[in-house]
C-alpha cells in the first residue's frame, strides 16, 4: 500500500456547520477505502456559524487523519483552495464541496482515473439537482471557458476534481489574485479528463452563490483566462465606425437629393446615433475598467489569505517530525557517548 501515490481531500467550507457532521462521517469513510495514504484538509474560510469549532474538534478527534486550517476572514473559494493546496502533502489533491450535493463517495473514482496517467481529472454532475437559473447560468460559462481555452470539458462548475502533485504546485506559483482553479489547471496539464458523477440536492442550509456573486464570478472568468472582450469591443469599434462613415455619407445624398428641409427631420436620428456611441464608449470603459481592476490588485500583491491557526498533523508531517524525533535522539546519544 506505502508505494501508491498519497492522497489528499481539500474540502473549502463556508457556514456549514449543518453538513460537516455528516461530511465528515462520509469523506473519512471513503478515504479509509482508498487503500492507500490519505489526509483530509478542511480550510474553514472565516465562517460566523460555529463550523471553524466544529473543524478544530475534528482535527483532535481524528489526530493523523484530519487537518484543520482555518481563514481569519472570508477570502473566497478558490483562494481558500489555493491555501488547502499550500497546506497538503499528498500526491494526488482531490478538491471537494462541503454542501454535500457532490457525495463523497466519488473520490476513489477520481484518484482511479488519475493512476491511469491522467494529471488532471474533472466531473460531470449527473441529473443535477439546482435550480434551473443555476443550470443556466453553468452552461453559459461552460461554453465559453470551451471556447477561450479549447480544452473541450464539459463542466466546470463542478469542484469534485483532481490534480496531480506538478500541477498543484505550478497553480501555487501564480500569483494573480483572481482566479479560476479548473481553468488554471489546464494551463499545466498535459491529459485532461473527465468523469460521470452523481449530484444530490441541498439537504440543509443555503447556497452561497447568489446572482450578484455567479455575475461577478462571470466577470472574474472573463478577465482572469483571456483578453479576448478587449479585442470584441475593438473590433465592435470598428465596425461601427464603418458603419457610422457609411451612414453619414447616405444621409449627405439623401440630403442633397431631398434638401435641407428633409434633413432637418433627421435630428432624432443623429441623437439616437449619439447614444449609441455614448453606450459603446461606457461599455469599453467598463471593460477596460475590470482589467486595470485587477491588474492593480496584482500590483499590490497582498496575502490572498491570512491562516488564523492549523489544527492537526496529516501524512509527511507526522513523518518528517517522526524522523526529527529520531534524529534528534540520536545525536544526543552520540553527543553523551
Amino acid at each position: 500500500m506505502s508505494d501508491r501515490m498519497s492522497v489528499s481531500v481539500v474540502i473549502p467550507v463556508y457556514n456549514e456547520k449543518d453538513n460537516l457532521p455528516e461530511l465528515l462521517e462520509r469523506t473519512l469513510k471513503a478515504c479509509r477505502g482508498l487503500g492507500r495514504p490519505w489526509e483530509l484538509v478542511f480550510v474553514d474560510d472565516g465562517s460566523r456559524d460555529g463550523s471553524s469549532d466544529i473543524l478544530a474538534e475534528a482535527a483532535r478527534a481524528h489526530a493523523g487523519e484530519v487537518k484543520a486550517v482555518l481563514l481569519y476572514r472570508n477570502c473566497g473559494q478558490h483562494n481558500a483552495i489555493l491555501c488547502g493546496f499550500g497546506a497538503a502533502q499528498g500526491d494526488i489533491l482531490v478538491t471537494l464541496d462541503a454542501d454535500l450535493q457532490n457525495p463523497p463517495e466519488e473520490i476513489g473514482k477520481l484518484v482511479a482515473t488519475i493512476d491511469e496517467g491522467f494529471d488532471v481529472v474533472g466531473s460531470v454532475r449527473q441529473d443535477r439537482q439546482d435550480a434551473l437559473f443555476r443550470k443556466v447560468f453553468s452552461g453559459a460559462v461552460n461554453l465559453m471557458v470551451r471556447r477561450t481555452t479549447g480544452v473541450r470539458l464539459h463542466d466546470y462548475g463542478c469542484m469534485l476534481r483532481a490534480y496531480r502533485r506538478r500541477v498543484v504546485e505550478a497553480m501555487l506559483e501564480c500569483k494573480e489574485r483572481h482566479t479560476f482553479i479548473p481553468v488554471l489547471a489546464n494551463l499545466f496539464a498535459k491529459r485532461v479528463t473527465e468523469v460521470p458523477v452523481s449530484h444530490a440536492e441541498r439537504a440543509r442550509g443555503t447556497s452561497k452563490y447568489s446572482v450578484l456573486t455567479l455575475v461577478n464570478l462571470q466577470f472574474d472568468l472573463l478577465t482572469c483566462m483571456t483578453a479576448a472582450p478587449l479585442r470584441i469591443v475593438t473590433w465592435v469599434g470598428i465596425c461601427i465606425s464603418a458603419l457610422s462613415i457609411g451612414f453619414g455619407a447616405l444621409l449627405l445624398v439623401l440630403r442633397l437629393v431631398y434638401g435641407p428641409e428633409w434633413a432637418a427631420a433627421g435630428v432624432f436620428t443623429l441623437f439616437a446615433i449619439l447614444f449609441f456611441f455614448i453606450g459603446a464608449q461606457f461599455v469599453a470603459f467598463g471593460l477596460m475598467g475590470e482589467y486595470i481592476g485587477r491588474i492593480h490588485a496584482d500590483v499590490r500583491e497582498r496575502p490572498r489569505y491570512i491562516v488564523d491557526r492549523v489544527v492537526g498533523e496529516t501524512l509527511g508531517e507526522r513523518r518528517g517530525a517522526h524522523e526529527s524525533g529520531h534524529a534528534t535522539a540520536h545525536a544526543a546519544r552520540s553527543s553523551g557517548n
